[in-house]
């Protein structure tokens, strides 16, 4: 997994609208060292064919639209992963860069799942390990550790015991809709990819991930039939640490 690859971003399609092309021209003043610099804006439509069509001088209507549309993506780099106030204790790190993403804890943990009906597990409470999540705004991983500690930089990390998981973390959301927008705070968007995580239905494995030592179906079995703390024993390493995900 790397972070930096940001081509899964791209989840927008854009089209060519308006197109501007700026003049200068330099104009020297008689005894002065300075020149002048002077500047014009020619403004052009972009036709149904991709093609600069309708050239004029920039108007002052455009400039104000121009401007404003500036500003609006000013406020809006600046309005992703930002925080309400004090970061929540459970963060781990953040990048709230227009493409970021943010890694935060929760702790063992009663939590109501839901299974789909022909794998016999009953959809109800039941325990969780600890668990580390990675998100940006397309994409959440889920990763297990042991222990109730908040997670540091040296912290093993343990593949997710959970159905619709790949073996990198990374969580199938299937027909899910993400709805997580540039102006999504920090505090919504852990509690929106959370609720997403929780709120869908754990459905099937997938190859090479869904990982646990003995079978994963009845480990879930037992989980809701028993209520019992989740079984440690049963978490598989994945050669990580905390420290991995934000190189």
């Amino acid at each position: 997994m790397t972070m930096r690859n940001i081509t899964n971003s791209f989840s927008e399609v854009y089209v060519p609208y308006k197109a501007l092309l700026v003049y200068q021209s330099e104009i020297d003043r008689e005894g002065n060292e300075d020149k002048e610099i002077n500047t014009y804006v020619e403004s052009y439509d972009i036709g149904k064919h991709g093609n600069p069509i309708n050239a004029h001088p920039l108007s002052l209507k455009e400039s104000i639209a121009l401007a404003d549309l500036l500003q609006a993506s000013r406020e809006l780099q600046n309005g992703f992963l930002k925080s309400r106030g004090i970061l929540p204790s459970n963060l781990l790190y953040l990048n709230a860069q227009k493409t970021g993403y943010a890694i935060w804890h929760t702790p063992v943990q009663q939590r109501q799942l839901y299974f789909v009906e022909n794998l016999g597990i009953k959809s109800g409470l039941s325990y969780l390990p600890g668990l580390v999540w990675l998100a940006n705004r397309d994409h959440l991983y889920v990763f297990a550790v042991k222990g109730n500690r908040k997670p540091n930089a040296n912290t093993i990390l343990y593949h997710p015991p959970f159905f619709n998981t790949h073996a990198n973390g990374q969580v199938c959301m299937g027909n899910v809709r993400i709805q997580i927008d540039h102006t999504t705070c920090l505090e919504d968007f852990i509690e929106k990819w959370e609720g997403y995580f929780y709120e869908s239905y754990f459905s099937h494995t997938l190859n090479g991930g869904s990982k646990v030592n003995g079978n994963i179906v009845e480990l879930w079995q037992e989980q809701a039939e028993t209520g019992q703390k989740f079984p440690e024993k049963r978490l598989i390493k994945n050669g990580k640490t905390l420290q991995n995900l934000i190189q």
